[in-house]
């Protein structure tokens, strides 16, 4: 391990924001993130794979009224997105070092208002088709974890990924797509759903002219 990333994980250590293995918070927090961590009844967001946390500061810093959680197993991405909400003087983010086949380990059901998957692996190979962040798998996960109504959020640049999460939305009993579009920077109408937050994937495959996907769905 290199000389910097042993110097962010001992940062990490110290941080409030960030939950994570070795903590006493971790594995705690499930049905007490209100109370106990942010103390106060605001809906809760997580972003799932959050990576360096851009979404997920981006959205903390645009709707102070509201909590965000940032998940992902790499305390070296966590850190990136802690410093920068730490530099923005924002009190209404935190990070879960975890993985994302732990949610129910961190969260008590409808304990979540509002959950994003942003570029995600699209984990192209079928033996892999489970660990895909929108196989029902995972879709299970989330549905207890949400209240009743709560929205998920997926952005993509891939398009398998993106056609695999609509079949097996529109294959699940109870479940209903909002809003879906292959193009979403062609889409104007839905981008005040979508949030115009880029993260540094999202910008280089704009760049690189690959059109962004998005699909907007509930489970109940």
């Amino acid at each position: 391990m290199s000389r910097i990333k042993l110097i962010r994980f001992a940062e990490n250590a110290n941080r409030p924001d960030i939950v994570e293995p070795g903590k006493d918070t971790y594995q705690q927090l499930g049905g007490r993130w209100h109370e106990a961590f942010f103390q106060n009844n605001h809906p809760i967001t997580l972003e799932v794979g959050c990576g360096k946390g851009e979404y997920t500061v981006g959205l903390a810093e645009r709707y102070p009224e509201r909590n965000f959680l940032g998940l992902d197993i790499k305390g070296d991405r966590i850190w990136r997105g802690s410093t920068r909400a730490e530099a923005l003087g924002l009190t209404n983010v935190g990070f879960v070092r975890t993985r994302a086949h732990d949610l129910l380990t961190h969260f008590a059901p409808g304990e979540l208002a509002e959950i994003w998957i942003t570029f995600p692996d699209p984990r192209p190979r079928d033996r892999d088709i489970k660990r895909r962040l929108t196989s029902p798998r995972f879709l299970d996960l989330y549905q207890q974890t949400l209240q009743p109504g709560g929205l998920i959020h997926l952005k993509t640049d891939n398009e398998g990924l993106f056609e695999y999460t609509l079949e097996v939305l529109q294959e699940r009993p109870g479940a209903t797509i909002l809003a879906h579009t292959k193009d979403l920077y062609a889409t104007p109408e839905l981008l005040p759903h979508a949030e115009d937050i880029q993260t540094t994937f999202e910008r280089k495959y704009r760049t690189l002219g690959v059109p962004i996907k998005y699909v907007q769905f509930t489970l109940s």
